[in-house]
């Protein structure tokens, strides 16, 4: 039997999803003089986040010499895509694998999703390979937490994304019978939400310097407001995402009550709802014209009667707020069933009477176990399976 050889780490740095000042150091990093360093860095800035360079050879304006210098000690790669899966409402969910950051790093999986809607198109990243938070009614709270992803790792979702998506100038779409938004001017991905996998606060750093990288106009280009970063209430940190890098917020709430918070998002017991509920009240730059988000997934019998509604409400009064109401995604062995659409028609309806805009997310993506988390699962169970029938 050969024994497997254990991934090891990428010999070239990617520029890929650096930062500003990342991209600038590494130029330091071979010696270039520091007055050549702030051109050369917007060089590479353009070339790889507005035009989606995959190679150095690509970037017309720098010289071939210097070309030849970066090819030498730099790399343009990223997450590499294992599995795609493309639904039939045109949900496309990628399972991407991560280089190794070190000699005991396996090489680390993650998902993101494309939701294409007529409007804009959504990227849904994830933050950590894993998550400690144990969500139950979660698909990744089964999963244990491996590590963080760095800024560059997050960032490169998005550029996989583009790429894939033919989002780059020049970028041929796939042929995907008109489901990706279209026309001109129109970008493919238009809207980040921070709510794949991991609890993005307990990484924030890299979440703010990803943001950041997204957001620059220069390159991504993404409005700050169409950056959506989604926690499920860690309370130190959200003052400091407003403050730091003012992304719109969402509150994965899913409960009126203390006791039912407590089993669904158990670090409720740590920062109750009022809370969680003050935090949301002083984050900066928040009103009707930036209002907070709250996620409330809706679970048969368990969260989802009128009384729970008008609670909702009442919760919420004075705070600038919308509120999504979430069908649940069953994924295999899940405690909980989806409330019945009457039932879920019913709590909007005293929701939007309240004055407040309660949409309910439409199910996408589950003929492709859009369910976070699922995918990585599948995916490990089919690789386990395959070893055990070769004996190792």
């Amino acid at each position: 039997m050969t024994t497997p050889v254990a991934a090891q780490p990428p010999s070239k740095l990617s520029l890929a999803g650096l930062t500003r000042a990342g991209v600038a150091d590494s130029l330091r990093g071979i010696g270039l003089p520091e007055g050549d360093i702030r051109m050369r860095a917007a060089q590479l800035w353009h070339w790889i986040y507005f035009r989606g360079a995959s190679q150095f050879d690509q970037m017309l304006n720098v010289s071939k010499a210097m070309r030849a210098q970066l090819a030498d000690a730099f790399a343009l790669s990223l997450p590499e895509i294992v599995e795609e899966q493309l639904s039939a409402d045109g949900t496309r969910k990628w399972l991407l694998r991560l280089p190794p950051v070190d000699a005991f790093d396996k090489g680390a999986e993650v998902e993101c999703v494309y939701i294409p809607e007529s409007d804009r198109g959504t990227l849904c990243v994830s933050s950590q390979v894993g998550c400690t938070l144990n969500c139950s009614f979660c698909h990744t709270g089964t999963q244990k937490l491996v590590r963080n992803l760095t800024t560059a790792e997050i960032v490169g979702q998005l550029m996989v994304a583009r790429r894939r998506l033919g989002d780059f100038p020049g970028g041929v779409r796939p042929d995907d019978d008109g489901l990706i938004p279209s026309g001109e001017g129109a970008r493919a991905v238009s809207n980040i939400v921070f709510m794949g996998m991991g609890e993005p606060l307990y990484n924030f750093e890299n979440v703010r310097d990803a943001v950041d990288v997204m957001a620059d106009g220069d390159g991504l280009s993404l409005s700050r407001r169409r950056i959506t970063v989604s926690t499920s209430g860690v309370i130190p940190q959200i003052e400091r995402l407003g403050a730091e890098c003012g992304p719109m917020l969402a509150i994965s709430l899913h409960a009126v009550r203390d006791d039912l918070r407590n089993e669904l998002v158990p670090l409720n017991k740590k920062y109750p709802i009022d809370v969680l509920l003050q935090a949301c009240r002083d984050y900066p730059g928040a009103s009707n014209a930036r209002r907070i988000t709250f996620e409330y997934v809706m679970l048969k019998g368990v969260n989802d009667s009128p009384a729970e509604a008008r609670e909702l409400v009442r919760l919420l009064k004075g705070l600038p707020a919308k509120i999504n109401l979430i069908p649940f995604n069953p994924w295999p062995g899940a405690p909980y069933e989806c409330s019945d659409w009457p039932v879920i028609e019913r709590f909007s309806d005293i929701v939007f009477s309240a004055g407040y805009a309660s949409p309910v997310r439409t199910p996408r993506g589950r003929d492709i176990l859009a369910a976070c988390g699922q995918l990585k699962s599948e995916s490990e169970k089919l690789r386990a399976s395959v070893r055990m029938a070769m004996g190792g």
